[in-house]
């Protein structure tokens, strides 16, 4: 009865809590049927309204400004070879790397010793020839001096034969005395004629010495000429580069030795588009002579050039594109052939064209105007140039109306946009620091001990960093080159 009466009251304990929870559920399905059915009443939609940036289209007369990067190289170099080969004997204290050399200057000697002999050897022919010439002159004039007495000889022997002719004549003579002097005569006529073939060879001998002559002074000219090639002299004022010749060296025959750079008749050389290219031509397809400006990067310190346009490129490169265009330099201190520099070049100038950012357009030449409401809509403009973060545009019919500077996926045609005027970036003034004694003193060291720096460009950065406050860019190029 017991253990019946127990497991009555254990089921009634059970039965009990299952009440409790089938409640407690019944409860919180109630709440949460509750809130579904709250959340699930529609509510009114709301616009999204976007910022923008906005600018204002105005018209102007822009100088549009071409870009590029350039070479810096030089308008007249001189490769000095070896015009003979042999042993260098001598070289200048001037032949070494950057070395600053003067017109006429002696740069190296090649040991002589072979051109002095051939030279020594083609003067003493030729003294040998002149010997021979005054002998043949001296045989020709005895030939003549002979041929001379042969005439006379034969006058004599003509009036000798045509007297004993007479007096045969006359019935005194014999007809012996006649043909003896009738011999004698024939044999002076040949006696004449040889001596004129005697002159005739003493004239050749000396037309042949004449002529040998002339071949000597012309090996002597050769041997004196390859005597000079012992030596090279520079042609005109430069530095030297690519310096390989040592003294005690052998150098073969051509062989180069260096190259000599004029470092004052400097140019850069750029490449451009086409359409670049034919915005710089003249009404006769002639290239203009517009201004350049070069920039130099040195650490920090902006170096800058003046120049012109002077020519173009005769043909293009296999594998290239555009144009090559060559600007001539004016002062170029500092520069040097192999600098890596930025040209700047300034376009005819624009009329009635607006100056708007880069971003504003898209690349059908859309863009997204302000329109009644805060409304966007479409817009078309021209683009005509681009220049840097900015694009050159005429577009008459939105003069003077607010576009979109910044266009972004988000904004279309119809949307409302909270317009931000007067929010473009101005360009800052450099930003300048306080060094310390220390940080100064590392720096100027730094500075004066690198021989990279032009002289020029080096002291501008000493002056600079000498300042009260010196401007942050520079300190941070030159830190991150001193490696802290």
């Amino acid at each position: 009865m017991r253990f019946f009466r127990r497991s009555l009251v254990g089921l009634f304990l059970m039965a009990l809590t299952i009440g409790l929870l089938a409640t407690g559920g019944n409860v919180i399905y109630g709440a949460l049927k509750e809130r579904w059915a709250r959340d699930s009443t529609a509510r009114p939609a709301r616009e999204r309204v976007f910022s923008a940036n906005v600018v204002l289209l105005e018209a102007a007369t822009v100088t549009p400004v071409l870009a590029s990067f350039g070479e810096i190289r030089s308008r007249r170099t001189l490769d000095l070879r070896a015009p003979v080969g042999g042993t260098v004997v001598e070289l200048s204290k001037d032949f070494q790397e950057g070395g600053i050399v003067r017109a006429g200057q002696l740069l190296a000697r090649i040991d002589p010793a072979e051109a002095q002999n051939a030279v020594d050897v083609a003067e003493t022919d030729l003294v040998e020839a002149q010997a021979d010439l005054t002998d043949a002159r001296a045989a020709l004039e005895l030939a003549e001096d002979d041929r001379a007495a042969a005439v006379e000889q034969l006058a004599l022997r003509s009036r000798a034969y045509q007297r004993q002719r007479d007096l045969k004549a006359r019935g005194v003579g014999t007809e012996a005395s006649v043909e003896v002097a009738e011999l004698a005569e024939a044999s002076a006529k040949q006696a004449v004629l040889s001596r004129r073939q005697a002159i005739q060879q003493a004239e050749a001998l000396v037309s042949q010495t004449r002529t040998l002559i002339e071949r000597r002074r012309i090996t002597l000219s050769n041997a004196q000429r390859l005597l000079a090639d012992t030596e090279v002299f520079a042609a005109f004022d430069g530095r030297l580069s690519g310096v390989t010749a040592t003294e005690g060296g052998l150098v073969a025959n051509n062989e180069r030795l260096a190259e000599l750079i004029d470092a004052d008749a400097l140019e850069v050389s750029f490449r451009v588009s086409t359409a670049q290219y034919a915005r710089l031509l003249e009404a006769d397809g002639s290239l203009t002579d517009a201004p350049v400006k070069v920039t130099l990067d040195v650490l920090g310190t902006d170096l800058s050039f003046e120049g012109r346009l002077t020519r173009e490129s005769a043909a293009v490169s296999e594998g290239t594109t555009g144009r090559l265009l060559f600007a001539e330099l004016a002062n170029t201190r500092g520069l040097r052939p192999g600098d890596f520099v930025t040209v700047a070049i300034e376009e005819p100038e624009l009329e009635r064209v607006s100056l708007i950012p880069s971003t504003a357009v898209d690349a059908a030449g859309g863009v997204l105007v302000l329109g009644s409401g805060d409304r966007l809509e479409d817009g078309q403009v021209t683009v005509l140039h681009r220049q840097g973060d900015d694009v050159i545009v005429r577009a008459h019919s939105l003069v003077d109306r607010e576009i979109v500077a910044e266009r972004s996926q988000l904004l279309g045609v119809g949307i409302k946009v909270r317009p931000l005027r007067g929010n473009r970036e101005v360009p800052e003034t450099p930003q300048m620091v306080e060094l310390e004694q220390d940080r100064r003193a590392k720096l100027i060291a730094f500075v004066e001990a690198n021989g990279r720096i032009p002289d020029e460009v080096k002291a501008r950065m000493l002056t600079q960093l000498a300042e009260p406050k010196v401007p942050a860019a520079m300190v941070k190029r030159l830190e991150s080159r001193m490696g802290s």
